[in-house]
């Protein structure tokens, strides 16, 4: 191996910290093998300054773990990538908890490997926990918001701006996630409707928050439609709430 040039090292490892090296798999093997040889370049970079450095963060080296098993799914070693995955998992769990969104991606793309290798009850398990987890995060600033609006005529009108508590990045990221889960529970033969009510749900209340009323709305008569055959009527009672919210926030834009 060619001498390390420390620079370089330490400006990889820079731009790790900041988010940068965050890819899609998918687009690097859309974009050919030179991607994939620049990527790999660049991490082996950032590994070899992760590895030397004494001061790197659990977030840090989840990070790079999970850059690194994007990069094996997209040179098709699966192996490596679930290796890479696990240990993006441990760190981020050490960084944000096993239940945090920030941790979900990990558990996202390690379900997907099983999911490419016929493994659909590792697979299933791993995107019902995703699913789980985006929901309780999403719901807790939805009953928040609800909740501020209750206490609005007491603030003298003022104005609460929905709000997810994620940036863009995170946003778009949530929204690949959710679909593509979805997409995976309406093509199986073995469907689970509740599973698939809880994402269309969680989809509903994701766009709800980040004001793309027309696309909540979707999501949410799925969901109830959904839920009037095989959920009770205290849950279904939640989704319609959901609904409604949308619906009133929708009448307010156009009024």
């Amino acid at each position: 191996m060619p001498a390390a040039d420390p620079s370089a090292h330490q400006h990889a490892l820079l731009q790790l910290r900041g988010g940068e090296a965050a890819w899609s798999a998918a687009a690097a093997e859309a974009a050919g093998l030179g991607r994939i040889v620049q990527a790999e370049e660049y991490l082996s970079q950032a590994q070899w300054t992760v590895l030397k450095s004494t001061d790197c963060s659990n977030a840090t080296h989840s990070l790079l773990h999970r850059n690194l098993g994007l990069l094996y799914i997209a040179k098709k070693n699966l192996e490596e990538a679930r290796y890479h995955l696990a240990n993006d998992i441990y760190f981020a769990s050490c960084a944000f908890g096993t239940e945090d969104v920030r941790t979900s991606g990990g558990y996202f793309h390690l379900a997907n490997i099983f999911y490419s290798l016929k493994k659909m009850e590792l697979a299933d398990t791993l995107y019902t926990k995703v699913s789980e987890i985006w929901y309780t995060y999403l719901s807790s600033h939805y009953q928040a918001l609800l909740h501020a609006r209750t206490q609005q005529t007491d603030l003298l009108g003022k104005q609460f701006m929905n709000d997810t508590g994620l940036d863009e990045a995170q946003e778009a990221e949530a929204i690949r996630i959710l679909t593509s889960i979805l997409i995976i529970q309406e093509s199986t033969s073995t469907q689970a409707p509740q599973k698939g009510i809880l994402i269309l749900k969680t989809l509903g209340i994701l766009y709800y928050l980040m004001l793309e009323f027309s696309k909540a709305k979707e999501y949410a008569t799925k969901a109830l439609s959904l839920a009037e055959v095989y959920l009770s009527e205290e849950e279904q009672g939640v989704i319609q709430e959901l609904l409604s919210a949308i619906l009133a926030e929708e009448k307010q834009l156009t009024t």
